[in-house]
C-alpha cells in the first residue's frame, strides 16, 4: 500500500479513548464554475473507487470492541458528522496487521471534511494503534490476520 501525507487520517495513531483522527482531509468547499447558476455537487466517492485503508498497527488491550466510523462533516471537528460506513471489530481481532473490511471510501462523501472516528467499547485501552488513510491500492493476496 502506498500512503499519501496529504491523504493520510492516522500514522500510527495510539487509541486510548474515544477519538477522531489525528488528520482531517478539507475537500474545500463546493465551487460554482463558470457561467453555471449553482455551485457543483461533491461526493468524492462517486465515480472510480477510491481506495481505503484501516489497519492496526500496535494489538489492543483491554477494551471490549472498537467501533471504526468513515465520517464526513461540515466542521473540521467532525462536529455535526455524516457516517458513511462503520465496522465494529472485538478485541481478539484487533491484532497487529488486522484491516478493516471496508476497502473504498463509501459515496455520499459530500461535505467539506472527511476523517475517521475511533469508539472504544468498554475499558479505555492503554495499548492499540491504527494507520489509517486513501491508498493508491489496497494488497488483497495477504494472510487472513
Amino acid at each position: 500500500m502506498i500512503f499519501s501525507l496529504q491523504e493520510l487520517f492516522s500514522d500510527k495513531q495510539a487509541i486510548t479513548a474515544t477519538v477522531v483522527s489525528t488528520n482531517i482531509i478539507d475537500l474545500k468547499a463546493p465551487q460554482t464554475p463558470y457561467g453555471a447558476k449553482a455551485a457543483v455537487y461533491q461526493d468524492v466517492g462517486k465515480g472510480n473507487p477510491v481506495p481505503i485503508l484501516v489497519q492496526v498497527t500496535e494489538a489492543f488491550n483491554t477494551l471490549t470492541s472498537l467501533t471504526i466510523t468513515i465520517e464526513t462533516s461540515a466542521n473540521s471537528d467532525l462536529s455535526s458528522p455524516k457516517v458513511l460506513a462503520s465496522q465494529t471489530i472485538l478485541l481478539a481481532d484487533l491484532k497487529v496487521g488486522k484491516q478493516l473490511t471496508i476497502q473504498w471510501l463509501p459515496v455520499e462523501a459530500d461535505r467539506r471534511y472527511l476523517g475517521i472516528r475511533y469508539t472504544v467499547a468498554g475499558t479505555n485501552p492503554t495499548l492499540g494503534r491504527v494507520t489509517a488513510g486513501i491508498t493508491m491500492g489496497n494488497q488483497t493476496n495477504r494472510l487472513n490476520v
